[in-house]
């Protein structure tokens, strides 16, 4: 086992204070763990000692903190506390061993997340993903009584209101229903965050018949969505998206999630975090703006609704991923499962079309990202446009916890930005 020194030790090796090792910490300079016991840090000593030969050959400071004979940062004096390593702010580095995006293929754990959803339903991945293994799926059960509060709850709802909403309003009164809420500890909530993905589904109306207690999460969630038992395609092609959409590294949502634990929020609290993130027309909620714009395409054609699109200077829906350049392998895993679906040949050669469409004259075509690959599968099984957002947030709930287990692991507070003022200085007097 790795030598590990205390955060006082450490400041010693360095021959700094400790506010300034917690500074290294924040920035990914050290990489840190909870003591036993939960109280203070401890450090892997071949950092520090790496560190420490660093220090040797050039000085360590904070950014934005001048050395010697340096000029401070444009709109700071030297003086500046916030320049100084006494705030343990600056960039933040995140570590994790839950995803890993790389030459162009998504992995949990190290395990390719296409393979994984082809081998595995959403209750396995879930496992693996919380470190488990895959051999005893995790249980998404709800309490009885938290199913029936969250029951009458949605009943007291108004008529009309958007199946996403429904979510955001069952984490807000699980985690009223919860009195252990507070604790922290990973076992603790991991089993809390267990029920809350049960309990998010059951908070949505029933339009389907009812699967049975024992179905599966894909069975009861599609009897949430549809109005008509599933067929085995149907339901295999809403698992494997469940799957697919488990976690995606540092998505804005993650990253909103890890912030609210980092400030030690309850396991809801980090979960509504995300939801919130969620509900903008750039991650979670761009299923729908695809399934509109598929819909059209259907019945007009690919190319008159990709033009009108395109001379209104509108985006395209659905279209190019950033971190998948050569295109979206979570959306080739879905669009495959939508096309055993009956109907669902139609539909993936509308989505080949509008690719064809959008593609600049000369240039390779922009490909269907996992946003049109869900309003796919939502067209194909006569799901509402909204389905694809409502998979989008139970799918990547468990990976929300997850990356909160981690963060509450490491130093409270570490996520704090610090802003760069553009407004009128102060007048002195």
């Amino acid at each position: 086992m790795a030598e590990r020194l205390t955060t006082q030790q450490v400041a010693e090796q360095l021959g700094v204070k400790v506010e300034t090792v917690y500074a290294y910490a924040s920035r990914g300079q050290l990489s840190s763990e909870r003591a036993p016991g939960g109280k203070g840090s401890t450090f892997d000593a071949r950092e520090v000692a790496e560190l420490a030969a660093r220090g040797r050959r050039a000085p360590l400071r904070p950014p934005g903190q001048a050395s010697a004979g340096e000029p401070p940062a444009a709109g700071r004096s030297a003086a500046d506390p916030w320049t100084t390593a006494a705030w343990p702010g600056g960039p933040v580095t995140v570590r994790t061993g839950l995803t890993l995006i790389e030459n162009g293929r998504l992995h949990y754990r190290g395990r390719d997340a296409v393979q994984l959803a082809a081998e595995h339903g959403f209750e396995a991945a879930v496992a693996w993903l919380w470190g488990l293994g895959t051999d005893a799926p995790v249980s998404l059960r709800v309490p009885p009584a938290t199913a029936e509060a969250l029951t009458r709850a949605a009943a007291a709802l108004p008529a009309g209101i958007r199946l996403p909403d429904r979510l955001r309003i069952s984490a807000t009164v699980a985690a009223a229903l919860d009195p252990l809420r507070f604790d922290l500890r990973e076992q603790t909530v991991l089993a809390a965050g267990a029920a809350l993905i049960a309990g998010m589904v059951e908070a949505l109306p029933r339009t389907a018949p009812d699967p049975g207690p024992d179905a599966t999460l894909a069975a009861r969630l599609w009897s949430r969505l549809a109005t008509a038992a599933p067929t085995p395609e149907a339901l295999a092609c809403l698992d494997r998206a469940l799957v697919l959409l488990l976690d995606h590294e540092l998505a804005v949502s993650t990253v909103a999630a890890r912030v609210a634990a980092s400030a030690r929020a309850h396991p809801y609290a980090v979960v509504s975090a995300g939801l919130g993130a969620t509900d903008g027309p750039l991650h979670g909620a761009a299923s729908p703006l695809a399934h509109r714009m598929l819909a059209e395409v259907l019945a007009d054609g690919a190319v008159p609704v990709v033009s009108d699109y395109l001379r209104t200077g509108r985006a395209i829906p659905g279209l190019g991923h950033r971190l998948y350049p050569d295109g979206d392998p979570r959306a080739v895993a879905l669009l495959d499962a939508v096309a055993r679906l009956d109907g669902g040949a139609a539909v993936v050669r509308a989505v080949a079309e509008v690719e064809a469409a959008a593609g600049p004259a000369g240039r390779p075509a922009l490909r269907a990202n996992i946003d049109l690959a869900l309003a796919a599968m939502a067209l194909a099984a006569g799901l509402p446009a909204e389905a694809g957002e409502v998979v989008f947030a139970v799918a990547r709930t468990p990976g929300w916890l997850a990356h909160a287990v981690e963060e509450y692991r490491e130093e409270p507070l570490r996520m704090r930005a610090r802003a760069s003022y553009t407004g009128p200085r102060p007048q002195q007097s």
